[in-house]
């Protein structure tokens, strides 16, 4: 079985640790660093990543494969309504790179977004199936140099 394998662009998974060793939050109170939550699933005919982006307008979305990797990128704009007296919703732009199983057909992926959710259709690469080889009488012709 073939599997997705997700990656973190420019190492950020250890800057993300430290951040909440430390309490970063940024600008005063703002949190900072936007990272949209994936699940991935999978059928018999196709595998399905799924991406929570509450609050990110469809056309902030940029979805792009390229070699064997699938790129989702965007940001979270804040909302300038009012005086701010707190502020907990991360803002930002973000990145979330899959690695693809071998075989894929990037013509074959297409995206949805509705309710917040992307989800982004990826078929399985057709199987490779065995061929029988048809075995000769064993009468061969002399090969003369």
């Amino acid at each position: 079985m073939t599997t997705l394998t997700v990656r973190d662009p420019f190492l950020a998974a250890p800057f993300r640790l430290m951040e909440q060793w430390l309490g970063a939050t940024g600008n005063g109170d703002r949190v900072t660093g936007f990272r949209p939550l994936v699940d991935v699933r999978e059928t018999a005919e196709e595998y399905f990543v799924m991406v929570d982006l509450p609050g990110v307008k469809q056309e902030d979305v940029t979805v792009e494969v390229h070699d064997q990797l699938l790129s989702i990128s965007g940001a979270r704009v804040p909302v300038e309504k009012g005086e701010e007296l707190l502020a907990e919703r991360p803002y930002g732009s973000f990145a979330r790179t899959l690695t693809l199983p071998k075989g894929i057909e990037s013509d074959g992926i297409a995206a949805d977004y509705a309710d917040g959710v992307l989800t982004v259709h990826i078929p399985k690469p057709a199987e490779v199936k065995p061929r029988r080889i048809a075995i000769g009488s064993g009468k061969q012709e002399a090969i003369t140099a």
